[in-house]
Parts: structure tokens; C-alpha cells; sequence
């Protein structure tokens, strides 16, 4: 199973690397487009033998203790993806 973890700044951390995105826009002519936070997409593979408990519990873990820092980063979203094989 394929896990997606969307992370992003919490909205009082200044995030420069949206300004620099913000204001490339402008430079472009989008000026209408403001407040743009970059955030980081996360993916990886767990075990389908695992239930759900288990793997809720394993990718909660995994965010609590090293993939989202609390104290700067919002856990936005996760969705778990079944994987099909293409044959």
C-alpha cells in the first residue's frame, strides 16, 4: 500500500521559499496570486499483511516521531493508496 503524507509551515512560520514563489509570480504578471505556503509530499510503501490498525498506528509513529517536527509543521493530510501492479 502506498502512503501520501502532505506537510506544510505552520501559518505563523515565515516560509521564505513562498515568498520567493510569490513574488516570481508577480515578476511574471500573476499578481492576484498571494499567501503561497510550499509544503512537502511525502510517499512510501507499507506492508498490505499489516491491518489497518497496525498501519495507522505505524504511520502515526513514523510522523510523531521524525517525519513532522510539531513545533513548525502542520500534519495535513494522510491517504493511503492501494497499489496495482501493471501488467
Amino acid at each position: 500500500m502506498r502512503i501520501k503524507i502532505l506537510i506544510r509551515l505552520k501559518s505563523q512560520i515565515l516560509e521564505p521559499q513562498g515568498k520567493v514563489i510569490e513574488k516570481s509570480l508577480s515578476n511574471l504578471g500573476l499578481s492576484n496570486l498571494t499567501n503561497i505556503r510550499q509544503g512537502k509530499l511525502i510517499e512510501l510503501d507499507i506492508s498490505d499483511k499489516l491491518s489497518e490498525v497496525e498501519k495507522n498506528d505505524l504511520i502515526t509513529s513514523a510522523c510523531k516521531k521524525l517525519i513532522v517536527n510539531p513545533q513548525i509543521k502542520l500534519l495535513l493530510n494522510i491517504k493511503m493508496m492501494q497499489l496495482h501492479s501493471i501488467t
